[in-house]
């Protein structure tokens, strides 16, 4: 059990993700934020225990904003290290259809362990496969989530147009709309969280405009309106997505999302890449959110997002490691650095600082999944931190902590504290048997790609 209240004191740096400084370090109570402290100032009444933050840099607990965790079995598999994303996923969507529930627990076992020890809190996962015997995808995921004790917004998405009718997916990994929406309604009833603190919560996420119809977006845009949950999906990722819906719908990809009721706050979209100038300020006063997945984009070789013209329209940016097949790592803090890096190219090294950068991974983030208690370290926000030493080689003369987290290339947190308790301590997730893990989850992959 956390103790009541605890004192990270004296951090070597701190990133609040917000105007506020607290040299000092924090006050945690009941595992919310209860001070920020001034250099050389004590908490105004005692504390149970100190935790001495002086080789810590402390930061508000990474948030992830788009993820496939089943993708964790195919990393780097030979057929698909090469391919852009359309014939990516047609070469791949056979061997995920073979997904059963035991594969998909230990695959989203292991990118929850994998997000948590790189100082993620908090991760959304968008998972669409429902194939026969799968139809509880989502139950085995909010499990995996409670062992881990981490917060997640599990999306139920869903695949509905099938190579049969013009679609990209197989047609045994596609289902009927009112078997999704059945479901989507269930799992919202079952397991949404409402409120600051929540450790689980669902959206609705269709998977694609070449993966499901038209019908199945406005159904599931209405029941977001009625049920009060959130939107996402994939727009915008490639030029063969552009083709797509223009050749199929007429409509360039924010034409699509705005006939289908999806452009508003209550949508936040993966990838982001290629928009015009009318769709960006369109996007910007619909407050909808943009995730950049910058690994997966180079790898993919999709293009770079506009970030900062999106957020100059008033569209927040969060920040996603996607899919484990098209990243194909499940680390948060090092997509904050490529995060800089490829925007850099982009926008110069003056405008995208390490800052703005792990603000992406933190405060817009948190916007994006509509979390007003996390992304951020001020009073009455989550204790939800991330903090890391600089103790490696790679940081061996680096003189700003902050800026060595990303531009020295840090790995892995040292701690992790999620609502006031440590689930990392000293880089080793509490409680989990990793090496086991590795091995169930090694054995899943090679039997899943065998078929």
């Amino acid at each position: 059990m956390a103790a009541t209240r605890i004192w990270i004191k004296n951090p070597l740096a701190l990133f609040t993700a917000n105007d506020r400084s607290a040299a000092g370090g924090l006050v945690i109570e009941n595992g919310v934020i209860s001070e920020l402290l001034a250099a050389g100032q004590s908490p105004t009444a005692p504390v149970d225990s100190t935790f001495d933050a002086r080789e810590h840099v402390v930061l508000p607990g990474l948030i992830n904003t788009h993820h496939h965790f089943y993708q964790t079995l195919t990393r780097a598999w030979g057929p698909v290290v090469n391919q852009p994303l359309f014939p990516w996923l047609k070469t791949l969507y056979p061997v995920w259809a073979r997904l059963t529930p035991q594969k998909l627990e230990l695959a989203s076992k292991v990118a929850l362990a994998e997000l948590l020890l790189s100082g993620c809190t908090t991760a959304a996962d968008h998972h669409y496969l429902f194939p026969k015997g799968l139809e509880e995808a989502i139950d085995v995921q909010v499990q995996a989530v409670r062992e881990l004790g981490m917060r997640a917004m599990l999306t139920r998405g869903s695949m509905s147009l099938g190579e049969a009718d013009g679609g990209l997916p197989p047609q045994q990994t596609v289902q009927e709309a009112e078997v999704i929406l059945a479901d989507s309604e269930r799992l919202i009833g079952r397991y949404h969280e409402r409120g600051a603190g929540a450790q689980i919560q669902i959206a609705l996420a269709p998977c694609s405009p070449f993966s499901v119809t038209p019908e199945i977006m406005r159904a599931s845009a209405a029941m977001a309106e009625r049920l009060d949950v959130r939107l996402h999906t994939h727009l915008a990722e490639t030029l063969d997505e552009e083709d797509f819906c223009l050749e199929r719908f007429g409509l360039r990809t924010v034409d699509y999302l705005d006939s289908v009721g999806w452009l508003s706050d209550r949508t936040w979209l993966a990838h982001g890449i290629h928009f015009n100038e009318d769709e960006i300020a369109r996007l910007g006063q619909a407050g909808t959110g943009i995730c950049h997945c910058p690994s997966s984009n180079m790898r993919l070789a999709s293009g770079i997002c506009p970030t900062l013209e999106l957020e100059a329209a008033g569209a927040p940016i969060g920040l996603g490691v996607d899919g484990s097949a098209s990243n194909d790592a499940s680390n948060m803090i090092l997509e904050a650095r490529q995060a800089l890096y490829l925007q850099r190219l982009r926008y110069g090294a003056e405008k995208i600082t390490p800052e703005l950068a792990l603000g992406w991974a933190t405060r817009g983030s948190a916007r994006l999944l509509g979390r007003e208690d996390l992304g951020e370290l001020a009073v009455g926000k989550q204790a939800d931190l991330a903090l890391f030493k600089l103790d490696e080689l790679r940081f061996s003369g680096s003189h700003d902590p902050l800026s060595a987290l990303l531009l020295c290339g840090a790995d892995r947190a040292d701690r992790v504290m999620v609502g006031g308790r440590w689930q990392v301590v000293d880089g080793q997730i509490e409680g989990l048997d990793v090496a086991g893990l590795i091995a169930d989850h090694r054995q899943a992959a090679a039997q899943l790609i065998a078929g």
